[in-house]
């Protein structure tokens, strides 16, 4: 199937006023994670854009130090991915524990970047564009576009960069099982 890019979303659709925006419910942490999962689906070239500038702005302002952090992060992503799909316990934790994954290779990009060089140039041209995202992905409600959207990509329509990235994660696999077992209780 062909990657397509996601459409770049409106400002007025990506950043509304407070109505659109709501705190996440804490204690039902797989809720949390579907709002996080189907907002990075629907707005990831929105976020792309906003991750591209933070990293032009660091780029620009340290490009050696920039490219050194980036190959390293992904490196580390590639590397963890690879073990995760090669050795079962890893792949039980990053199922179960998806952000502790996440968590797991941001620590290990920051100690091999301290250890080559520039820590700053980590923290904000990597990182705070992840954490951009997610604050944005966890506080912003969904509309009805948007899970028309997502279910194109989870019964598999549609691949996006995104997605490849969360099945990657295997954040998506839940979704498509849940879809395959709801099918054949509507033609009941």
């Amino acid at each position: 199937m062909e990657v397509q890019v996601a459409p770049l979303r409106s400002w007025e659709d990506f950043f509304p006023g407070s109505d659109r925006f709501g705190r996440p419910d804490f204690k039902d942490i797989s809720k949390w994670n579907n709002r996080v999962v189907n907002n990075l689906l629907y707005y990831q070239t929105n976020y792309l854009m906003v991750a591209a500038a933070v990293v032009a702005i660091v780029g620009f302002l340290s490009p050696l130090n920039m490219l050194i952090g980036g190959t390293v992060v992904i490196l580390v992503f590639l590397g963890f991915v690879w073990v995760s799909h090669n050795k079962d316990i890893l792949r039980r934790m990053k199922k179960q524990y998806p952000t502790t994954f996440v968590i797991v290779i941001m620590l290990s990009s920051y100690f091999l970047i301290s250890y080559l060089g520039d820590v700053m140039v980590f923290m904000f041209g990597i990182t705070l564009p992840l954490l951009l995202m997610f604050i944005h992905a966890s506080l912003r409600l969904r509309n009805i576009k948007n899970k028309l959207e997502n279910k194109k990509e989870e019964i598999g329509l549609k691949k996006t960069p995104m997605g490849i990235i969360l099945d990657a994660l295997e954040q998506q696999e839940d979704n498509i099982n849940k879809l395959a077992s709801y099918i054949p209780k509507v033609k009941e």
